[in-house]
């Protein structure tokens, strides 16, 4: 039915879709910007009628900032990891931070998985969360015409903890699927 609401959750592991309600379609595009874009940007192709479609990106992110623990949905996500001065020092742009939302949570998206506490307090001058994929999801989504929402729940600090992901991951996941099924 072309117009009505569809929902296609994507997220970057099985380990953080899998308390993903049943009925609801889930993409898993792989961790990291170049993965996810691709992904995304493949399922969105195949569809024949984009209309009424709405992405929700669920996933695990690193606080940057002690205070921050639980379910966030970012309204601002940002490149880290991207010479955006050199870019735009050449006359380009180059669309480092983009709105995704209504909420002034930033989330700061690279292929560094933040374990030092050099990178988590440059990035908390700018950031609140990080993580490795809700960039790419957005700019891909966004080059689609496709709406989308960001929901990432804190796994760690972005610090040596994040070390301890795959022990942490099944708890981010089941909020995040709790989120799913009261929200979706």
């Amino acid at each position: 039915m072309s117009g009505a609401r569809q929902v296609l959750v994507v997220a970057a592991t099985r380990a953080e879709a899998a308390y993903v309600p049943d009925g609801l379609p889930v993409l898993v595009t792989g961790i990291g910007k170049t993965a996810a874009a691709f992904a995304v940007a493949r399922a969105l192709a195949s569809y024949d009628d984009l209309a009424g479609l709405e992405l929700v990106n669920i996933g695990t992110a690193g606080a940057l900032h002690d205070h921050h623990a639980g379910l966030h949905e970012p309204g601002v996500v940002l490149n880290h990891d991207i010479n955006a001065d050199a870019i735009r020092a050449l006359g380009y742009d180059p669309e480092e931070r983009l709105r995704c939302g209504a909420g002034e949570t930033v989330l700061a998206t690279g292929d560094v998985f933040v374990t030092d506490p050099v990178v988590r307090a440059r990035l908390a001058e700018r950031a609140d969360l990080v993580d490795m994929e809700g960039y790419a999801v957005v700019y891909a989504a966004r080059q689609f015409g496709v709406p989308v929402r960001l929901v990432k729940h804190v796994s760690d600090n972005a610090d040596e903890t994040a070390l301890d992901w795959n022990e942490m991951v099944d708890h981010s996941a089941r909020a995040l699927g709790a989120w799913l099924d009261a929200s979706i």
